[in-house]
């Protein structure tokens, strides 16, 4: 029998498929990928929450769909992903590595000087879709700084674990860690 935790964010329930990532730890799967409803009510959700800013930003891959919806919703023509590889059109390219806790092994974050052109001296807002450990944030947090931006928020659609208690993030809710039997890990 799958097991599965229900969760309502931004007005909206949903159950999440729970997986192990751990001998003793399962998360669940907040995924926004093809659900249409729930990213645009997080994206006009965050938005009521986010102070002013000048440009969005996240890491490639899952939230790209989210910022595209905020920057959409804001009337922003632009938004800064940054990508887990240099790509043959990037130039000028920086990078900062990161492990993640939904990836097997240590990944690279990295943009190019289109990117960096959107980012230099402006106040940046880096969204997410989950924030667990925090790595992934503070890679995002070392490249706007690295190239001379400005980060005036972090946000996400919840906090998984501990990070609900970060003071420096803004969440739309929690996600809480599981015991590999589905049982809230307190």
């Amino acid at each position: 029998m799958k097991l599965f935790y229900e969760i309502e964010v931004a007005g909206l329930k949903r159950n999440l498929d729970l997986f192990p990532v751990a001998e003793d730890t399962s998360i669940a799967a907040f995924i926004l990928f093809g659900d249409v409803e729930l990213t645009m009510a997080c994206a006009k959700a965050l938005l009521a929450k986010a102070p002013e800013y000048d440009i969005l930003m996240t890491a490639e891959a899952k939230s790209i769909p989210l910022i595209h919806e905020m920057a959409r919703q804001k009337g922003q023509n632009n938004y800064v992903v940054a990508r887990k590889k240099p790509k043959l059109y990037m130039e000028n390219i920086t990078t900062v590595n990161v492990k993640s806790i939904t990836t097997a092994s240590e990944q690279t974050l990295c943009i190019g000087e289109t990117e960096k052109k959107l980012i230099r001296g402006k106040r940046v807002l880096i969204v997410d879709d989950v924030i667990s450990t925090g790595d992934s944030l503070h890679a995002l947090e070392t490249l706007v700084e690295e190239v001379g931006g400005n980060v005036v928020g972090k946000m996400a659609v919840l906090a998984e674990g501990d990070a609900i208690n970060r003071p420096d993030i803004t969440v739309l809710g929690e996600l809480p860690l599981f015991h590999v039997d589905g049982t809230v890990i307190k």
